[in-house]
């Protein structure tokens, strides 16, 4: 079997605590600069080029653009490192509508108005499976095997839910909404971000182990941290957020690919074609009369380079942004990150006799992990000589930075048998199937919502610009790492350039 152990360049990027860097010996003048080629960087490159500007550079760490939306491939499939779908955007979000219009995901929009999705990039059937007691079955909440008390709670949990998401406040504004920062302010609901998710379950009665159980996915799915440590409003916002409105059959549904949303990544990179320097950290951003003067070092020719700009974009999250500023760090230590762990395995079969087959989406009750999704599954070919399937794995826990010290101190042995050993639990006999595996390690995988963070003031004072000179998108001024905070966060600090506006965190 071969294991293969890869992940982001944090040796280079653990630099920046020392700064041990020759000093420039070259100069780059550029009236804008934008240092982060995740989504929110492309993004905002998209957006300069759609303002009619060209003269400006992207700044990227990696060998790479994409973030967290990249990805690996091997002989037979490609595979996420990172996200790997984007929901069906709600319907009033006409900016993400567009830019899926552009890249032809959305090929026109029917007789009342609502978009058709190229069906290829939907999701194929199956979509989800779960294995509960034993067995697998649709979807991701127990069909079958619970009490009719555990059936009652999940009906009153989605009733609640229902009510989140089509309830508006007082300001006109949905309850939850995406992005952010549209949603209301009602005050009352805000106050759900000084609880945990847990805390609220137990305050409105839902003590359902099964119940609890697929909440605590749902949290460490899209925040890396469980019910126990997740704020309340954004464990509700994972439900209520999205509208499920841009069908006329209101289901939902996601656009995916073998690559993940490294698909999306690729459709915004042409914007920043020839303007980008990759293998590029930077290490120290101040400003200086009228300018912006940057330090960054090239990782491939071992020197230094000075870029001095009119303005500068750091689509960078705040534990880069702590070491680029001067006064950086407290807000810097507000800002909690979960390590993930993903694991991408070749096997040569993975047939089973259970109930409900193999799925883009499966996941295992129980177990440590959040399961696997099948890389080959938008593939219209039938039959695949191997199977490819990605695990993801957050470190949900009370003390996230000793979670990220064990990530990188443990060797790849280790974390090879901790996916068999989870995976065991619904496939006993995956190990002796799988020919090689993968594993990719993200020792900052995503923004943590904990209780006071959403609407607090670290994430607030985050969000300002620098003497209009230096201003920050990224998604975790968001609070929340999905693609459409980042998309928009990349949209909206051009504007606030451009336009003079300033930004609502």
């Amino acid at each position: 079997m071969f294991i293969r152990l890869s992940g982001t360049n944090h040796i280079l990027g653990h630099r920046l605590r020392v700064k041990n860097f020759p000093k420039p010996t070259r100069q780059i003048h550029i009236p804008y600069l934008i240092i982060g080629g995740g989504i929110s960087g492309l993004s905002a490159a998209r957006q300069f080029r759609k303002r009619g500007i060209s003269d400006f550079l992207v700044l990227e760490l990696e060998n790479h653009l994409g973030g967290n939306s990249s990805n690996g491939e091997n002989q037979y499939s490609k595979f996420p490192l990172g996200a790997h779908y984007l929901p069906l955007p709600n319907f009033h979000d006409k900016t993400l509508l567009k830019f899926l219009e552009e890249e032809k995901i959305i090929l026109g929009y029917n007789a009342k108005g609502f978009p058709e999705f190229d069906e290829a990039q939907l999701t194929f059937t199956p979509q989800e499976r779960l294995f509960y007691k034993n067995e697998w079955q649709e979807g991701l909440v127990p069909k079958y095997g619970n009490s009719n008390a555990d059936e009652n709670e999940f009906q009153v949990f989605f009733a609640k839910m229902d009510y989140f998401r089509e309830t508006k406040g007082a300001d006109g504004n949905y309850l939850f909404d995406i992005p952010l920062m549209n949603s209301s302010k009602d005050a009352q609901t805000l106050k759900l971000d000084n609880i945990t998710m847990k805390q609220w379950l137990d305050e409105n009665q839902l003590t359902s182990k099964s119940l609890i159980a697929y909440v605590d996915y749902c949290c460490r799915d899209d925040f890396g941290l469980g019910i126990d440590f997740v704020s309340a409003w954004a464990g509700i916002h994972y439900f209520a957020g999205r509208k499920h409105n841009v069908t006329s059959d209101r289901k939902e549904n996601v656009l995916t690919w073998p690559e993940g949303n490294a698909r999306l990544a690729m459709h915004l990179k042409k914007y920043s074609e020839g303007k980008t320097l990759k293998n590029h950290l930077a290490y120290e951003v101040k400003t200086a009369g009228n300018k912006t003067v940057v330090h960054a070092f090239d990782d491939r020719k071992k020197e230094s380079v000075e870029i001095i700009a009119d303005k500068v974009i750091l689509a960078t999250p705040q534990f880069v942004n702590q070491y680029l500023l001067e006064n950086r760090m407290q807000i810097g230590r507000e800002f909690q990150y979960a390590p993930w762990l993903l694991a991408t395995l070749t096997v040569s079969d993975l047939t089973d006799n259970y109930s409900y087959p193999l799925s883009w989406d499966n996941v295992i009750h129980g177990s440590k992990g959040l399961g696997y999704i099948y890389d080959q599954h938008q593939s219209v070919q039938q039959v695949q000589p191997k199977k490819v399937i990605t695990y993801y794995y957050s470190f949900s826990s009370s003390d996230i930075r000793k979670s990220r010290r064990t990530l990188y101190r443990q060797k790849k042995d280790y974390w090879k048998q901790m996916v068999f050993d989870d995976l065991k639990k619904a496939h006993p006999d995956i190990e002796e199937k799988t020919e090689e595996i993968s594993i990719h390690l993200l020792g900052h995988g995503m923004i943590s919502p904990v209780p006071g963070f959403l609407f607090g003031v670290a994430k607030k004072e985050a969000a300002k610009n620098i003497e209009n000179k230096i201003f920050f998108a990224h998604s975790d001024l968001a609070g929340i790492s999905i693609f459409e905070e980042a998309f928009h966060q990349g949209i909206n600090v051009v504007n606030a350039i451009l336009d003079g506006t300033t930004l609502d965190s």
